[in-house]
């Protein structure tokens, strides 16, 4: 059971490092420098994919804050399977 959830967890961490990158790459055309929102919403999903790697929890409120929602609704369908 616990092989489980640390897998499933680790899958988030994919996801969320997947989500990020295509986040980045949709931003707009390709350029040296991201915007000051920008490397605020790195950081953020950076910390949170860190703690998930580490095995921790992390708050479905910091989810909501720093992914969109349909992000944030296809975290919660893969949880739920």
């Amino acid at each position: 059971m616990i092989n489980v959830f640390h897998d499933h967890k680790n899958k988030l961490s994919s996801y969320f490092h997947k989500v990020l990158q295509e986040r980045i790459e949709r931003a707009s055309p390709p350029r040296k420098e991201l915007t000051r929102e920008e490397k605020i919403r790195l950081a953020k999903l950076e910390a949170i994919a860190a703690k998930l790697k580490r095995g921790e929890n992390v708050q479905n409120r910091q989810l909501q804050t720093c992914l969109s929602s349909d992000e944030y609704a296809q975290i919660d369908a893969e949880w739920k399977e």
